[in-house]
């Protein structure tokens, strides 16, 4: 027994000691972990392997990930009518372009197909963790061109993951639910979900008067229902990290209670997530870069470089052409780049089912640590152009 609890030990350990180690030189909390993971793990100084607990505890950290994602993302925020005309023309745009690049350079480097719209996946794709930080500081969160990247982002999130689903459903033999089933089905339970658990909460607070029985009974039964979800879900077909998310949705109007959610967060940052990352950081192999094939270099530039270039640029003309700005639009354009959860989510699932070379997950993580690193820097640069826009005006 304390030979299988060293790693797992190893493992929380290195999360504390390098979160405070990197925190004085401002490295992102993530890319502090997955560098942990690197740096302990099998290619690097070998002091811990992955184990059965490990593995599992992963597990519930990506469904911790995903959950949270859906958690923070509302899907029936008000938008005005004539605004999500353009969010919507801007999310295709800006979803479609960097979708066949990312197709384009997997192909390109002999990749199947599978694995070519897996990686034009993670480009529609973009994390909302990383831009609401950057816009608050900016304090554009609560303006219009807030609320335009905001619900642009959630969209080309949603939309990544539903195709994400599709594909896992097409590749996966072990589903035994034809698609045309399953996804009306799906479709059908989340409504459902949203219609009864407000009713069954309402019913819930009647028999508890006690603040302290509420919100311990409260915290209980949201865990309970996030994992009886994401148990309903996937055993339907659908993915786990996909059921994850949609259970955060479905969760998100219920769940008002900020000691609730600040309990969640914490449950879920402060143990399982950081396993995740760095878990992600054990399986990724940095020593494939500094080997005497240069594809795999050219690979990882090519990844880093055509997400970056292809979201900014789509963002940027997509924003013009429905009415933004030069400023508004460079900085819906940068808010756009930064990947996180379902790129890494994307790169843990391709690895477990085989889709996905470790050269690939190498360039997805440099992907993830450069987007998030360069993406606040353009998004403060791009902020001063806005506010220099908005000073010129006024006068």
């Amino acid at each position: 027994m304390i030979n299988e609890l060293w790693p797992f030990f190893i493992v929380l350990f290195s999360s504390l000691f390098f979160s405070q180690l990197f925190k004085r030189f401002h490295v992102p909390w993530v890319i502090t972990l997955i560098a942990a993971g690197m740096i302990i793990g099998p290619y690097g100084i070998g002091l811990v392997e992955k184990t059965i607990i490990t593995d599992f505890m992963s597990e519930i950290g990506l469904i911790f990930v995903m959950f949270m994602a859906g958690l923070e993302t509302n899907l029936f925020q008000k938008t005005r009518k004539g605004q999500l005309t353009n969010v919507i023309k801007i999310s295709i745009v800006n979803g479609l372009i960097p979708f066949c690049t990312g197709y384009t350079i997997a192909y390109l480097f002999g990749y199947p197909a599978l694995t070519s719209i897996l990686l034009g996946i993670v480009f529609i794709s973009s994390s909302i963790a990383v831009v609401i930080p950057s816009l608050t500081d900016a304090k554009l969160l609560k303006t219009k061109l807030g609320n335009t990247i905001i619900t642009t982002t959630v969209i080309q999130d949603v939309a990544s993951l539903i195709i994400l689903s599709f594909v896992l459903q097409a590749s996966s033999e072990a589903s035994s639910v034809h698609p045309f089933i399953l996804y009306p089905s799906l479709v059908i339970l989340f409504f459902l979900f949203r219609k009864i658990l407000p009713l069954v909460k309402s019913l819930f607070r009647k028999e508890f008067h006690n603040d302290d029985d509420i919100f311990e009974q409260e915290l209980r039964s949201v865990l309970v229902l996030l994992i009886g979800i994401v148990v309903i879900f996937t055993s339907l077909g659908l993915h786990a990290i996909l059921a994850a998310f949609f259970a955060g949705t479905v969760l998100s109007d219920i769940i008002t209670h900020k000691r609730i959610r600040g309990q969640l967060h914490s449950i879920g940052y402060g143990i399982f997530v950081p396993i995740f990352f760095i878990t992600v950081g054990l399986e990724t192999d940095m020593s494939v870069l500094f080997t005497s094939d240069f594809t795999v270099i050219i690979l990882a530039l090519s990844v880093v470089l055509g997400s970056g270039v292809s979201k900014y640029i789509s963002g940027y003309f997509a924003s013009r052409f429905t009415g933004f700005s030069k400023p508004q639009s460079n900085m819906i354009a940068v808010s756009t780049i930064p990947q996180l959860s379902t790129t890494l989510a994307v790169a843990f699932t391709g690895v477990k089912l085989g889709i996905i070379a470790p050269e690939l997950v190498t360039a997805l993580i440099l992907l993830t640590i450069f987007s998030t690193l360069v993406s606040p820097i353009l998004a403060k640069m791009a902020a001063i152009s806005c506010e220099n826009e908005i000073e010129k005006n006024a006068k």
